[in-house]
C-alpha cells in the first residue's frame, strides 16, 4: 500500500496511475471525496483530511510501504512563507510518529538554493524540513512542467506563444507530469535505499523548441515571444494573483532566466524525461475534441 497526496492533481494523479499499473494498492489523502470519486472506482482507498491536519496525515500513513508528499501551490505566499511552513510542520510531525519505509517528495530545480527563488522557496524549505526524518527520503527536483504551456493551444492561433522565458532560445530543465509520476512510482516500489537522495528530473529545452513542437500539433508555425519584464505583474494579475502580490511568481521566473534551473547540481542524480512537449499537446488536443 502506498500513500499518494494530491491525487486529484496532475502529479499525484500520474503517480497513482503508474502505481496502479504496477498492480500496487494506493491510498489517497483527500479533502473532497466527490472530487476523488473516480479513484475509488479504480480501487484507491480514500482517507479524509489534507496537508493542514497532521493527525489526518498520520492516519493515512499507517501501514504503508511508502508515501509520496507534495506542497500545495501558493502563487501569492506570505512574505515568511507561513503557509508552506505550516504544511511542512504537519508532514514532519506525522512522518515522525508514523515513519514509513520510504518517503518521496516533489521538489523543484533550484530548491538547493535558499534565496532568490520566489515561489520555489517553499520547496527549499520542504527539503530542509525533511533532513532529520528517520525514513529514507528522496526528493524529485522536477523541471518546469510542459503542461504549463497548454494555454498555447488556445492563444497561439496567431502563431505566437507568449512566455516568461527570456531569451527564448535559452535552455532550461522541463518535464511532463507523467514522467514525474513514473519516477515517483519507481522510487516508491524500486530497490530500498538509506539516507537522503535528490533526483533531478527532466531535459534541457528552450521555449523556442516548445513553441515549435506546439506548432507541429497545431499544424502551423508557432514562435515563442518573451513577454516584456515590465508587463509581468499585469499578466500575473490576469491569472488571478492579487495586485501587489505577484513578486514571488516574478522572482521564480527571474531565477529560471538566471540559469538556476540547470541540471548538474553536485550530489544529485539525474533522470531524463521521455515524454516530449508535442506528446503533451497532442494528448490535450485529443481530449478536448473527444
Amino acid at each position: 500500500m502506498f500513500l499518494v497526496v494530491g491525487i486529484t492533481g496532475k502529479v499525484g494523479g500520474a503517480t497513482a496511475r503508474h502505481l496502479l499499473a504496477q498492480g500496487k494498492k494506493v491510498r489517497a489523502l483527500v479533502r473532497d471525496r466527490a472530487k476523488a470519486a473516480s479513484w475509488t472506482d479504480q480501487g484507491v482507498e480514500l482517507v479524509d483530511g489534507d496537508w493542514n491536519n497532521a493527525a489526518a496525515i498520520e492516519r493515512a500513513l499507517k501501514g504503508v510501504d511508502g508515501a509520496f508528499v507534495m506542497l500545495p501551490a501558493v502563487w501569492a505566499p506570505s512574505p515568511d512563507f507561513k503557509e508552506a511552513k505550516g504544511v511542512i510542520a504537519n508532514y514532519v510531525e506525522a512522518l515522525t510518529k508514523a515513519a514509513p519505509p520510504r518517503v518521496v517528495g516533489l521538489s523543484s530545480m533550484g530548491a538547493n538554493r535558499t534565496s532568490g527563488l520566489g515561489m520555489i522557496t517553499a520547496l527549499s524549505l520542504l527539503e530542509q524540513g525533511f533532513r532529520k526524518l528517520a525514513s529514507p527520503t528522496a526528493f524529485v527536483r522536477a523541471g518546469g512542467f510542459f503542461e504549463n504551456f497548454l494555454y498555447g493551444l488556445h492563444v497561439a492561433q496567431g502563431g505566437t506563444l507568449p512566455v516568461y522565458y527570456n531569451p527564448t532560445n535559452r535552455k532550461s530543465t522541463m518535464v511532463a507530469t507523467n514522467d514525474i509520476g513514473a519516477e515517483v512510482a519507481t522510487l516508491l516500489t524500486g530497490p530500498a535505499w538509506s539516507g537522503h537522495r535528490v533526483i533531478e528530473l527532466g531535459s534541457m529545452l528552450s521555449a523556442d523548441e516548445v513553441a515549435a513542437q506546439l506548432g507541429d500539433v497545431m499544424q502551423r508555425e508557432v514562435k515563442a515571444f518573451a513577454v516584456p519584464r515590465a508587463e509581468w505583474p499585469a499578466a500575473f494579475e490576469q491569472f488571478g494573483i492579487p495586485k501587489g502580490q505577484t513578486g514571488p511568481a516574478e522572482a521564480m521566473f527571474e531565477a529560471v532566466n538566471a540559469g538556476w534551473m540547470d541540471l548538474g547540481v553536485a550530489g544529485t542524480e539525474h533522470v531524463a524525461g521521455t515524454t516530449l512537449p508535442r506528446d503533451v499537446f497532442a494528448a490535450a488536443q485529443k481530449a478536448a475534441t473527444a
